[in-house]
């Protein structure tokens, strides 16, 4: 679906308003990264933010292979490259486009989250993991460093202590563990996992879509941000948000008593 090789592509019109679906598509490999996905992931989080207003992205799973959402980089596709260029023309530009996707994202985490697998689930804005998951830091391993958003995500989710703990011993963080430190947003049952992901999705691309673009600015601010800084920052925001068609719509419903049809605009 969608035209890739390496992920599928589909949207999901069948609820109020259409959820972009990424599976990545390599379970062989447990869903690991090469060049090709990169490369694909980046184009088709453009293309998600540009045909729906949700998104949604989880691993694929195929008989006989063990599930997992993705096992991080592909050391096969590796070997011979320059991990500085890698970086720069593949990681960041694919996950900075999930980061900074228009639309509201959420991660069904089924199975292992290695190294980038982890940080990918970390870049979309609320992430599931099935209680069976596990989340690794495994660059200790290869003697590198958590790159991929990785040394950016871990201090502020976990705290330093426990970045370092990850990142430095490299041991299994079971989901609901990663859950109570702050990791991800939530852990439910395997078999309940699409249903809870799948029904968040939907419920996010009926809301007001581009407020929740705008808070996603104002809070991936507030960290570098003094407080003069975050309140000129918010008047702005909300004066923005003010202006759309979604907070007329939100006021109208609630003077009216009854639930509002946002349109994302």
């Amino acid at each position: 679906m969608g035209g890739y090789e390496t992920i599928r592509y589909e949207i999901d019109a069948s609820a109020d308003a259409p959820v972009a679906v990424i599976r990545l598509a390599r379970p062989e490999k447990m869903n690991a990264m090469n060049r090709a996905m990169r490369l694909e992931l980046g184009d088709a989080f453009a293309r998600a933010g540009a045909e729906a207003r949700a998104l949604l992205i989880t691993g694929a799973e195929a008989e006989g292979f063990k599930p997992a959402f993705c096992a991080g980089q592909d050391l096969e596709d590796v070997r011979a490259s320059d991990l500085r260029k890698t970086l720069d023309e593949e990681y960041g530009p694919a996950f900075r486009g999930l980061i900074e996707l228009p639309i509201p994202s959420v991660a069904a985490v089924n199975g292992a989250a290695a190294g980038a697998g982890a940080h990918l689930a970390m870049c979309a804005d609320i992430c599931f993991a099935a209680r069976s998951a596990k989340f690794v830091e495994p660059f200790a391993r290869l003697g590198l460093i958590p790159a991929g958003t990785g040394s950016y995500w871990l201090p502020r989710r976990v705290g330093m202590a426990r970045a370092l703990g990850m990142t430095l011993l490299g041991e299994p963080l079971a989901a609901e563990q990663a859950e109570e430190w702050g990791l991800i947003w939530r852990a439910v049952d395997d078999a309940a996992l699409w249903e809870v992901s799948e029904a968040t999705a939907n419920r996010l691309a009926a809301g007001p879509t581009a407020g929740f673009r705008l808070t996603k600015e104002a809070l991936r601010a507030s960290p570098t941000n003094d407080l003069s800084a975050q309140l000129a920052l918010e008047r702005e925001l909300q004066g923005e948000a003010s202006d759309t068609a979604d907070y007329a719509e939100g006021v109208q419903a609630f003077l009216e008593k009854r639930p509002p049809r946002f349109e994302g605009r």
